[in-house]
This record gives structure tokens, sequence and C-alpha cells, in this order.
């Protein structure tokens, strides 16, 4: 049986959507052990240098000049400021309530992508899917913020700095999917996972924090550089380049249910009905979007 030319972009698709829906446990498992931008420095300095390394063991070509430049740039723009922000918000929030925090983000790549040339306009239906969701945001973080108190502090800080970081994460991929590049994506994934832990170093030893060791905080982090980063943001980079950005956003579906599933196994967080409710009000919005933008 002949393949589909696009057989490998669903197949990275598909990975990114399971691997990275388990990666918000990984990164609460982690952060047992690690200071959060201690974390994101080795996390990436390592699957970067492994998977860099590899690529050159192959023969593969680095990109040059400017590209390369713009590469390790967009390189700290998604995973930099993108994963650090929550990594960040993990320390005040859930892991499953981050994943659905999250699931907002295909709204960003729609308002930045009208904003960004080639621009593209936002009409009427896709605002309209885009306050479907905001509602849903709001139904899932507002009455924790409305408690008031530490924990209605802690998800305040949590969703505004998970915001900061669907934003840069969603510029920087609109903004990597335009570069006209030459290199391999794995090359390019791996040059911006090296970029961000480059980056992050600095932070890590401004605010080194306390490393408590353990097994558990170990095998979380080689999980996060394997799986989370090794084949994870290789197979994001190859879907971004191959697919439509509308159908490359569809992990965002699959990410917070895997994620959700697993932090109410291992750590009993809380999901019901308002969790269940609003994931539903912000897919809806998703669906209204993507149904809109596909159509055009």
């Amino acid at each position: 049986m002949k393949r589909s030319p696009q057989f490998w972009a669903y197949a990275a698709l598909i990975s990114v959507c399971f691997f990275w829906g388990t990666t918000y446990l990984g990164i609460r498992m982690a952060l047992e052990m690690w200071p959060p931008m201690t974390l994101v420095a080795v996390r990436f300095l390592l699957s970067g240098s492994i998977l860099l390394a590899g690529a050159l063991l192959l023969g593969a070509a680095l990109p040059r000049g400017r590209e390369l430049a713009l590469t390790a740039a967009y390189g700290v723009i998604i995973l930099g400021v993108g994963n650090g922000a929550l990594v960040l918000a993990e320390t005040w929030i859930p892991s499953g309530m981050a994943a659905l925090i999250i699931t907002v983000s295909p709204f960003w790549m729609v308002g930045l992508n009208a904003l960004l040339p080639p621009r593209e306009p936002l009409h009427g239906p896709t605002l309209a899917g885009m306050l479907i969701g905001l509602a849903g945001a709001v139904l899932l973080v507002g009455p924790g913020a409305w408690a008031g108190g530490a924990a209605g502090a802690a998800m305040i800080k949590g969703a505004l700095v998970l915001q900061v970081g669907c934003a840069s994460w969603s510029l920087g991929s609109l903004l990597q999917k335009r570069l006209p590049a030459k290199a391999n994506p794995i090359v390019s994934g791996a040059i911006q996972q090296l970029a961000a832990g480059l980056a992050f170093t600095p932070l890590a030893l401004l605010f080194p924090g306390e490393i408590h060791y353990s097994a558990r905080g170990l095998g979380a982090l080689l999980y996060l550089v394997t799986f989370g980063s090794i084949v994870g943001y290789s197979s994001y980079v190859i879907a971004l380049e191959r697919l439509p950005v509308a159908v490359v956003s569809l992990y965002n579906y699959v990410n917070p249910v895997v994620a959700v599933i697993l932090g109410w196994i291992f750590y009993r967080e809380p999901f019901g009905w308002r969790e269940a409710l609003a994931m539903a009000v912000i897919f809806t919005g998703v669906a209204i979007v993507k149904r809109i933008q596909d159509s055009r």
C-alpha cells in the first residue's frame, strides 16, 4: 500500500499530541528536584546538544548566517520564554490546570497571524469563536482567582505567566514557519533547543534555588529530554513545516486531556464539572475558529 506524502508529517503530529500531554506531569515531577530556571536550562542544553551531535554525525548541514541567527532567536522565543513560562507557572498551579489554560493558545496563534504579514484579517465569526474560548478560560480560572487568599493569588500569577508563554510560543512558531529554511527541521530544532538552554543558563545562575536530589526528579528530567524535547519538539518542527498552522494547532485539544488524566492519577489533582465544562467551552471556541480558518 502506498503511503500518503504527508504520512510522516501526521505521524509527527500524533507524537506531539501524546508526548507533550505527558510533559505537564513530567515537569511537575522534575520540579520536585530542580529549581525552575535550572530545569529549563539543563533540559534544553542536554536535548539540544544530543540532537545536534547526532545530526552532525549523520552528516547534516548546519544553517548559516541569517538563517542560523533567526533559528536560534526563535528557539529562545518559542522554547525559552514559552516553556519557561509553563515551568514557572507549575510552581503555583497544578499541571492539569496549566494544560487546560494553555488550550487558549490557538487564539494567540490566530490573532498574531492577523498582525504578521501576510496578514489574515479577523472576521466576525472568528472573533465570536475567540470570545467563546475566552469565556471558557474565565470559567476555568475565575472561581479560584475570585476566592482570594494565597490560592487565588497563585492562580492569577500562574494564568498570567501562561498567557505570556502562549503569546511567545505562538509568535515564535509563526515566525519560524515564515523563515525560508534550507536546514533539515531536526537540525533547526536542535539549534533552537541549544539556544534556549544557553539563554537560560545565566538565569539559572542568578536564581539557583536548591536542588533536592531524587531518582524521580532525575527520571523526570531524562523523560523530558528524551520524549518532550528530542522526540516531541523535533516532531513539532516537522509538523509545523509541512502542515497548515490550523492543523498543527490540533495538539491543543489532546494535550490537556492526557495531562489532566495523568495529573489525577499521580497527584489526585482536582478535575470536576467546572473544569470539564470550561474545557468544552474552550474547545468549542477553538473548533469554531479552526473551521472558519480552514474554509478560507
